[in-house]
């Protein structure tokens, strides 16, 4: 703690302090908790990903300091360590963040449907949001009798291998769908797609048919069929799919059901759910 005193003595002058994130006035925050909240609302004056210099410079703190409590963030799981350096959010956050209403709304409108829709097929279920270039799996159920799959709930996957992940690619803004296209694809199963322009013929042909199907290429063995959640105003704010084995499934026989349930769930989002398309995304400006 001493060398934390001395450190914030020396870097007071010239200091700016982030408004807002360092306190009132841009002070620089004193606590530890004062620090740790600045740290955490770095991330919520836009920009998904951070390196020190940035989460210090927005915090109001010196380097040292920051690189001291983030390295305690990341080891606690509520930030992310990416390997180009940077930091993110961590799924522990979010599993606390979770229990907002937004986010505990949307999964309460969502799991009668989801429950009906596993009786009627007892294959996977699962609900998916577009969180930047990635899809976050809010809910899912699983029995007894499903194929074995990678998702969890606050888990995220690749966009261009999973049925929730190719829907919210296909209905997400230009920008998100160039980055992911431009981005390296890669493969996790036999069939996943890694080239660019048969991803692009892929994610159309979700735009035509109103679903995506894949078959062995985020998991051997699985295969999924997804479907647009839509708002009052037509966005696609979320995905459900069903996840079955690839052995003897036949994904279109599936699409009635699944059809029935993300009908009957964007009625209720449009009635109940105060969200938007981009409410999950920390790129984008939710308030716009």
């Amino acid at each position: 703690m001493g060398a934390d005193r001395a450190n914030d003595a020396t870097g007071a002058k010239g200091a700016t302090g982030a408004k807002g994130a360092a306190g009132a006035g841009g002070a620089r925050p004193v606590s530890v908790a004062g620090k740790v909240m600045a740290i955490l609302n770095a991330f919520a004056q836009g920009g998904v990903r951070l390196n020190l210099s940035e989460i210090c410079r927005r915090s109001g703190l010196p380097l040292a300091t920051g690189h001291r409590l983030v390295g305690e963030l990341v080891a606690g799981g509520f930030l992310e360590r990416i390997p180009d350096g940077t930091y993110r959010i961590g799924t522990r956050l979010w599993r606390i963040g979770s229990q907002a209403p937004a986010v505990m709304g949307l999964r309460e409108l969502a799991l009668p449907h989801m429950e009906d829709l596993y009786e009627a097929t007892h294959d996977n279920v699962q609900l998916g949001v577009l969180r930047d270039d990635r899809v976050l799996i809010v809910e899912r159920l699983r029995g007894t009798r499903s194929v074995p799959v990678v998702t969890q709930v606050g888990r995220t996957l690749p966009l261009h291998t999973t049925g929730v992940g190719k829907v919210l690619l296909a209905y997400a803004p230009p920008d998100v769908r160039e980055k992911v296209l431009r981005g390296g694809l890669d493969r996790h199963a036999r069939r996943s797609i890694t080239d660019p322009d048969e991803l692009r013929r892929s994610i159309e042909q979700v735009r035509r048919s109103g679903y995506a199907l894949t078959r062995d290429e985020m998991t051997l063995g699985a295969s999924s069929v997804g479907a647009p959640v839509r708002d009052g105003a037509g966005d696609v704010v979320a995905a459900m799919s069903l996840v079955s084995g690839t052995r003897g499934a036949d994904l279109r026989r599936l699409l009635p059901p699944l059809t029935t349930a993300v009908r009957a769930l964007s009625r209720d989002v449009a009635a109940h759910w105060h969200g938007g398309p981009d409410m999950f995304s920390t790129e984008r400006d939710t308030g716009a």
